[in-house]
C-alpha cells in the first residue's frame, strides 16, 4: 500500500524536489486520461480502471502509485485505488475542479520553457519569444490552438470559481454601475450584476475573449439587458464609465503596461471613480508555493510577475490611484479597494 509520505529528512527531501517534473507530468497523465472521472465512489481495481480509460494495467498502476504518494488517489491494502479530497479534484464534474488548471500548467510550452528559467532570470526577459518567435498569446491563438483552448477553459473555470467570493465580498451598494476591465468572459460583472438587481455593468476585453463571454450576458441572457459587453485593450483605451472599476489578476505585466491599463482606467472613470484590483500575493502564505511558481511562470511567458503586498500598493500610488482598504477575498486573492483623487 502506498500512502502520502511525511517530511523525509533533507537529502531526501531535495532528491524529491528536483523529480518535481515527474508529479507535473504524473498529474497531467492522470487528468488527460480521465483516470478521476473513471474512479467512482467506492474503491477501484486497476484493471477496471485500466479498461475504463483504456491502458495497459501495469502502467496505470505505476501512475496512480506514484500519486498516492502525494496524496492524490489512495492505494488499500487490497491494492484498490480510491479518490481522495485532491483527486476528486481532477474530476470534471466537481464543483471546484482544478483539471483544466492541471492541464494548463503543464502544456507542452511549459516543458520548452521551465529549462529557460536560468536565463530568465539573468536578463528578466521571458523566453518565449525566443523559443517561439512571437509573443506568447500570439504564439498560443496562432501555433498552438488546442493549448489556447485549455488556457480559455482554465481561465473560465477558474474565473466563475472566484467569481463568487467576489461578489460576495464586495460591497457594491449605492453604486449604479460597474465595469468589469480584462474580465475574461464576464462572471464577475454577471455575479456582481445578480447580487445586485438595479445595477448595469461592462465587460471590456479582446476581442477573441469576448465572443465567449458568459451566456448570461450575451443577447438573450438573463442579464445582456443590463450589460454591455465591449472588445477592447485596457493597455490602449477604455472606452468605458462606471461608478466603479473591477481589475482582477491582469496587472500581472511588465511595469509599463500596468502603468497604462491603470492611467486609462482612472481617465475613464474620473475623479472619485472607484477601481477594485483584485490579485494573488507572492507574500501571501497560505498561497505561496502556488503563487511563487506562477510568478516564475509569468516570467517565462510574457515578462509578467505577481505581486507583493508592498509592490502592489507601489504601482496603485504611483499610478495616482488613493488606497482606501486592503483586505483577502479568499484563501488566495486580496482586494485593493481605491479611489482616483478629485
Amino acid at each position: 500500500m502506498t500512502t502520502a509520505q511525511s517530511a523525509p529528512p533533507p537529502p531526501m527531501r531535495l532528491r524529491e524536489l528536483v523529480f518535481g517534473a515527474a508529479c507535473a507530468a504524473a498529474l497531467r497523465a492522470a487528468a488527460r486520461l480521465g483516470v478521476a472521472d473513471a474512479l467512482g465512489d467506492t474503491p477501484g481495481a486497476v484493471e477496471d480502471l485500466a479498461a475504463s480509460v483504456k491502458t495497459e494495467p501495469g502502467p496505470l498502476r505505476r501512475l496512480l502509485r506514484t500519486l498516492t504518494c502525494y496524496g492524490v488517489f489512495a492505494e488499500g491494502e487490497d491494492g484498490r485505488f480510491a479518490h481522495t479530497d485532491m483527486s476528486l479534484l481532477l474530476r470534471e464534474d466537481d464543483p471546484h475542479s482544478l483539471r483544466h488548471i492541471t492541464l494548463w500548467c503543464t502544456e507542452p510550452w511549459t516543458w520548452d520553457a521551465w529549462p529557460q528559467l536560468d536565463e530568465a532570470v539573468r536578463t528578466g526577459r521571458n523566453v518565449v519569444e525566443d523559443l517561439y518567435g512571437k509573443e506568447f498569446f500570439t504564439y498560443l491563438n496562432e501555433d498552438a490552438p488546442e493549448s489556447a483552448e485549455v488556457f480559455n477553459r482554465a481561465m473560465t473555470t477558474s474565473s466563475r470559481q472566484s467569481a463568487q467570493d467576489v461578489a460576495a465580498r464586495l460591497d457594491l451598494s449605492g453604486a449604479a454601475s460597474v465595469a468589469d476591465i480584462g474580465g475574461g468572459q464576464g462572471h464577475v460583472v454577471a455575479s456582481l450584476l445578480e447580487k445586485y438587481p438595479a445595477m448595469h455593468g461592462t465587460l471590456l476585453d479582446l476581442p477573441l475573449v469576448v465572443e465567449n463571454a458568459d451566456p448570461r450576458l450575451r443577447e438573450g441572457g438573463e442579464l445582456a439587458d443590463r450589460v454591455r459587453v465591449v472588445p477592447g485593450d485596457c493597455r490602449v483605451t477604455v472606452p468605458v464609465r462606471a461608478d466603479v472599476y473591477i481589475l482582477k489578476n491582469i496587472l500581472e505585466w511588465d511595469d509599463d503596461s500596468t502603468a497604462r491599463a491603470l492611467r486609462n482606467v482612472m481617465a475613464a472613470g474620473g475623479p472619485g471613480a472607484r477601481v477594485v484590483v483584485i490579485e494573488n500575493l507572492v507574500d501571501d502564505t497560505p498561497s505561496m508555493r502556488f503563487s511563487t511558481a506562477m510568478d516564475l511562470l509569468l516570467l517565462l511567458n510574457v515578462g509578467g510577475a505577481k505581486h507583493t503586498t508592498d509592490s502592489m500598493v507601489g504601482r496603485l500610488t504611483e499610478a495616482g490611484l488613493v488606497i482606501d482598504d486592503i483586505r483577502p477575498v479568499n484563501p488566495y486573492l486580496h482586494a485593493f479597494d481605491c479611489t482616483v483623487p478629485r
